[in-house]
């Protein structure tokens, strides 16, 4: 039976992994904060990565396959110390944020990585991710995958970006919903569960190098109109100019106050990454409207109308329409 270290195991992704090397017949130990649950049939053991004896529990075997999901470099760094020598391969799941720049369209594995971020250095994701990157490279040579998903989407977000827009489709029924006026802005998602499935893949086949986690690159207008009939709006989507958007105050990408997958124009790569090699290793990807469904689902039993940690509140909505008629 394979042994399998999942570090982390009962947040959103790391569970989901979790159960996907369960349900391969693999047995699975999560090393977790202890916050909250991790998946029925895991074995769950409890530690703090912060602490130096994190991993003395979990250091009286050797590990078939150990996966890593965190974003902060020191807890991959002691976990590669404490457990390199241990692990027969890693998957670590990092993020095409760790590129240096979202410039170039199509751009692969080759595109240079951020600066990777020094002890003492203030919190930078992208430089984070670079350096957990270099640490897991420099202690598992030949023995270590690199994942780079982008955006994660999937019943169960604690983001609520992608969940936003079927929601709001749905809710507005035949009202109208604000959406930005850009043409040339663009979208890439991942579903939960191709990810994970890959993930558990690279473990299984002890893959090696880095490999872009991410689905076809499409119109952001495609998508909210893919969105939009999945929920069955029938009003009219108001389209609003980017620069009027941030005079009032609606930020771009996510967070309160927000048009949630948005960006402007000057990162014309973004959400255009090579999704070849991930296609050329089994990687699949879900359709796209099968994955709103299931996210559609999701947000009705969590309530459409609910608060959430990205978009607009629908009264903020409703007033900036009005204005901006």
């Amino acid at each position: 039976m394979t042994d399998v270290l999942v570090l982390g195991g009962s947040g959103w992704l790391s569970s989901r992994i979790a159960e996907k090397w369960r349900d391969a017949g693999a047995a699975v130990t999560c090393l977790t904060r202890g916050s909250r649950p991790s998946p029925h049939g895991v074995r769950h053991i409890v530690g703090d990565r912060d602490d130096e004896a994190a991993y003395e529990a979990v250091r009286d075997r050797s590990w078939d396959e150990v996966v890593d999901i965190s974003s902060r470099a020191s807890h991959v760094r002691a976990a590669v110390a404490a457990l390199g020598e241990r692990a027969g391969h890693l998957t670590y799941v990092s993020s095409v944020s760790a590129y240096a720049d979202d410039d170039d369209p199509g751009a692969d594995e080759s595109a240079p990585l951020a600066v990777p971020a020094e002890p003492g250095d203030p919190y930078d994701y992208r430089r984070e991710k670079s350096a957990a990157e270099a640490a897991v490279r420099a202690g598992l040579v030949g023995r270590a995958a690199v994942v780079r998903p982008g955006l994660i989407v999937g019943a169960g977000d604690p983001t609520d970006r992608f969940g936003y827009w079927a929601a709001r489709f749905a809710a507005a029924g035949s009202g109208p919903v604000l959406v930005p006026d850009a043409p040339d802005a663009a979208a890439q998602v991942i579903d939960i569960d191709d990810l994970a499935a890959f993930v558990v893949s690279c473990g299984q086949s002890t893959a090696t190098g880095a490999v872009n986690a991410v689905g076809d690159s499409l119109p952001l207008r495609a998508m909210l109109e893919a969105a939009r009939a999945v929920a069955g709006h029938t009003g009219e989507p108001v389209a609003a100019p980017p620069r009027w958007l941030r005079e009032h105050g609606v930020e771009y990408w996510a967070g309160p106050r927000s048009l949630p997958l948005w960006l402007p124009d000057d990162v014309p790569g973004f959400a255009r990454r090579s999704h070849a090699r991930y296609r050329a290793e089994g990687g699949q990807l879900a359709p796209l409207v099968a994955t709103i469904e299931r996210v559609l689902a999701d947000e009705r039993a969590r309530g459409l109308e609910r608060a959430r940690a990205a978009g607009l509140r629908r009264a903020d909505e409703l007033a900036l329409i009005a204005d901006l008629a």
